[in-house]
């Protein structure tokens, strides 16, 4: 689809976000990760611009039928903090995307567990019909396996075939550590999910961690054993096939990232997620979705862009300037930059 940002630029735009003012001396103590423009330091805190839509992250909900240990958005079997979000209120963005000729490749869906979304498989059969690749994050357990939703899935792959993709969280190559993450007697089901997906010749992607201490090519050796033992159709030295994420401890301590960090790192802003990507979610008891800048902080109120991808291109102020994001969140460093972490 070829960009025109045009009527973007002409809208105005209003979002509310409760942080630190911008006015403050270089000179006041702060905290880490306080003031929207300052690091502690008193440095200029870096930024990102959006360079292009490439993918719109759908949240479908918190609610998972199972509870890890470490999951960064909380997801359980009670968590709904994020609502289920309708296939109207999607449709309403891919017609945005439509409308305004952004160039969006792809349509993510995350949870939560998505296939516990009862409107899923309406969500995931609009996005393909309009040409977009689509990309699941599902855990492949029992959700996943009820009679209807494979019905679904079926009937989506012989109409859509390679431009579906379901990624498996598989955390380690072994039943003890995945289980250490996700709970007793999830990895026997996960492979179930697995099998399954690869006799019907489904476009699969495994995601791990990389909590345990080993080194990368440990870990894909690991999984290859694993993945030539089932026959999946998966190349564990292909990044986007077998995607290593780095923990996001929250009791780590992270450096803050400055404007001279790029250079210092040898990186571009535009190598980090939210250079290329959004994400939409819908509060428990919102009247409506709203926008935010990545996967990775669905619950900060200073975050929200607004409730368009219009509005969110021109977001200004606060943890935003001009449309791009200021990177004033632990994540940021921890996952993003430092981690080289992306949920594409």
């Amino acid at each position: 689809m070829v960009a025109s940002r045009t009527a973007f630029l002409t809208r105005e735009v209003a979002v509310n976000v409760d942080i630190a003012p911008t006015d403050l001396p270089p000179d006041r103590p702060l905290g880490k990760f306080q003031h929207p423009d300052l690091t502690a330091k008193g440095e200029q805190r870096a930024s990102v611009p959006l360079v292009r839509l490439e993918t719109l992250w759908i949240n479908t909900g918190t609610l998972c039928n199972i509870t890890c240990r470490n999951c960064y958005i909380e997801s359980s079997p009670t968590n709904d903090r994020l609502a289920y979000i309708t296939a109207a209120e999607v449709r309403s963005f891919l017609n945005e995307i439509e409308r305004e000729q952004l160039d969006t490749r792809e349509i993510g869906f995350t949870g939560g567990e998505p296939f516990l979304n009862p409107e899923i498989l309406t969500m995931l059969g609009d996005a393909l019909a309009r040409g977009f690749e689509v990309l699941i994050l599902t855990n492949a357990m029992q959700p996943m396996q009820r009679p209807r939703i494979k019905k679904g899935l079926l009937a989506l792959q012989e109409a859509y075939g390679s431009r579906l993709t379901l990624r498996v969280s598989l955390d380690h190559y072994t039943k003890e550590l995945h289980e250490s993450e996700r709970g007793p007697r999830t990895w026997e089901k996960t492979l179930e999910g697995l099998d399954w997906l690869s006799a019907h010749g489904f476009n699969l992607a495994i995601a791990g961690r990389t909590r345990w201490g080993e080194d990368e090519t440990s870990t894909r050796a690991g999984y290859r054993a694993l993945i030539e033992q089932r026959g999946w159709p998966i190349n564990p030295y292909n990044s986007s096939q077998l995607v290593l994420f780095p923990e996001m401890d929250g009791g780590t301590d992270v450096p803050e990232i400055t404007t001279a960090c790029w250079g210092i790192l040898h990186k571009s802003p535009a190598d980090v997620m939210c250079a290329k990507s959004r994400m939409i979610v819908k509060r428990k008891g919102a009247a409506h979705p709203v926008v935010l800048p990545c996967t990775l902080l669905p619950y900060e109120p200073a975050f929200e862009m607004g409730r368009s991808l219009a509005e969110a291109a021109q977001a200004d102020g606060g943890m935003f300037a001009n449309g791009a994001v200021k990177l004033c969140h632990p994540h940021c460093a921890r996952f993003c930059v430092l981690g080289g972490g992306s949920c594409s």
